[in-house]
């Protein structure tokens, strides 16, 4: 499913950075989740493209009851700057921002290019998913950060 996902937006030209849980899972995280969360750059013609792509995907608002109004097009996305979706793909996280790194431009200066099966893209460094962990705080991200920073210090030793 996570790999359908990231080549489906690579293949739209969206730009994007993966961050959260998935990232951590190619950092070497054993964590399970499940969704994916990405920054998107929040230039009109990318979101445009997002926006397309989340729409043949039947995107709905996550934890929301079915049937309610909700339009999902640019003018969503410049209002709600953090979207929690369900789709016919799966549950997909969507953020202008990364809280601990910052907008999608600072988040790609800290990413990597990684590679799962044919798809390449971006994905927050090692060091970046560490301070978006700890900047959020969430139980389950402080829970994961000690399995973050475990695997940092094994690299570090490497």
């Amino acid at each position: 499913m996570f790999e359908t996902i990231l080549a489906a937006l690579v293949a739209r030209d969206v730009r994007f950075v993966l961050i959260g849980g998935v990232a951590a899972t190619v950092h070497g995280s054993a964590r399970f989740t499940n969704d994916i969360d990405i920054c998107y750059d929040s230039a009109t013609d990318n979101v445009h493209r997002l926006v397309a792509l989340l729409v043949e995907w039947h995107a709905y608002l996550r934890g929301v009851e079915p049937g309610l109004p909700f339009v999902l097009d640019q003018r969503a996305f410049r209002t709600t700057p953090v979207m929690t979706l369900t789709t016919t793909m799966g549950a997909i996280d969507v953020l202008d921002m990364v809280p601990g790194v910052g907008r999608y431009s600072d988040a790609l200066a800290v990413s990597e290019l990684v590679r799962i099966g044919p798809t390449t893209f971006r994905a927050l460094t090692l060091d970046a998913l560490i301070a978006s962990k700890q900047a959020v705080r969430r139980k389950k991200d402080l829970e994961q950060l000690i399995e973050l920073e475990a695997i940092r210090a094994l690299r570090n030793k490497q």
